[in-house]
């Protein structure tokens, strides 16, 4: 299995790149290769600190071009064709790869990989599934922010491909879809909500129990228990992801400001990882056909080593051609 890393996409790359896919190599059986897409000095320059790796897992294919955070997504994609976001979508495209990573501008990323791989059929946008930490496993969230405005349609489909993304991958038996309201009652919520919500209700392929609010999506609810997947548009769900995000900030600091020493008790370790992004990684960009991992523009070497392991995992899982089964049977079961 081979998987390809934007090395040149992040705030701190390649450093970050580098350093966490010699850490994923040390993790990950010998059949994954990993090539790292982007300037060759430069690569070479920071895998120099890692003598350890072993090259043969390893490859560097050269790409001159970097699409910066602030430029135009479909305008950089197609005036940077080198660049190394690309060139990562392109061997995918070809089959080189399997999947491709990249923590990089993240409209470019969509607009890239929609272009290149395409999309599923049935499938109008592609949708960034955020994985949100919970007390019994994660909880995906999508849109995370690639579609801010969302028709009734695309919420449906992303409740869909969010229900095979954590059965296939996570292992989430009948996965529990829920629609992110400001309310649990079938009155709340904008008219697109209220739409999407009375059809999820009759969807004989998914296992919907209903609108719930914020403070369900972490911990379990009530009556559903916890949750699989939350669906809501991009606008939102960035918004519940970055406040997420905070969290982890928010409660070192207070205890900085307390206990300093309480932050080196292992006791509590396990807490400080629940609140970190970065033990997930990356989210999968569902919707386009094939595998692609989109990291925080911050991202560090850990997160990058995790969201190469959520590339593996998708492919092992063979999320892609399951997407296409399942939505072509839907396809053909809907009335024409």
């Amino acid at each position: 299995m081979r998987v390809a890393l934007d090395a040149m996409g992040g705030d701190h790359a390649p450093q970050s790149e580098v350093d966490g896919a010699a850490l994923a190599l040390h993790e990950l059986p010998d059949d994954v290769v990993l090539t790292l897409v982007g300037r060759p000095e430069v690569i070479e320059e920071h895998l120099a600190r890692h003598p350890g790796i072993n090259r043969a897992r390893l490859q560097v294919v050269e790409a001159r071009e970097v699409i910066g955070m602030d430029e135009k997504p479909l305008a950089a994609v197609r005036r940077k064709p080198d660049s190394s976001l690309v060139v990562s979508m392109g061997l995918h495209r070809a089959g080189r790869v399997d999947a491709f990573v990249s923590a990089g501008n993240t409209g470019a990323t969509l607009a890239a990989a929609t272009i290149g791989l395409g999309l599923h059929n049935g499938v109008d946008r592609a949708t960034v599934a955020s994985l949100f930490p919970s007390p019994d496993g994660g909880v995906l969230v999508l849109d995370g922010g690639a579609n801010v405005d969302c028709s009734a349609k695309e919420l449906i489909n992303f409740a869909y491909l969010g229900s095979i993304y954590m059965r296939d991958v996570m292992h989430r038996e009948n996965p529990k879809v829920a629609l992110l309201n400001i309310g649990e009652e079938d009155t709340k919520g904008t008219a697109v909500v209220r739409e999407v919500h009375a059809a999820l209700r009759q969807h004989p392929r998914l296992n919907y129990v209903g609108n719930v609010e914020g403070r369900d999506v972490v911990v379990p609810h009530p009556v559903h228990g916890q949750l699989d997947v939350v669906v809501c548009d991009g606008f939102v769900g960035n918004i519940v992801l970055k406040f997420y995000e905070s969290m982890g900030r928010l409660v070192t600091g207070l205890i900085q400001r307390q206990n300093p020493g309480l932050l080196a008790n292992p006791d509590l370790q396990p807490l400080m990882r629940f609140l970190d992004y970065s033990e997930y990684g990356g989210a999968p960009l569902l919707g386009v056909k094939g595998i692609a991992i989109i990291c925080h523009g911050s991202s560090t070497a850990a997160a990058i080593k995790n969201a190469i392991h959520r590339a593996v995992e998708s492919v092992r899982a063979n999320l892609s051609a399951h997407i296409a089964a399942e939505l072509n049977m839907r396809e053909a079961a809907t009335p024409s």
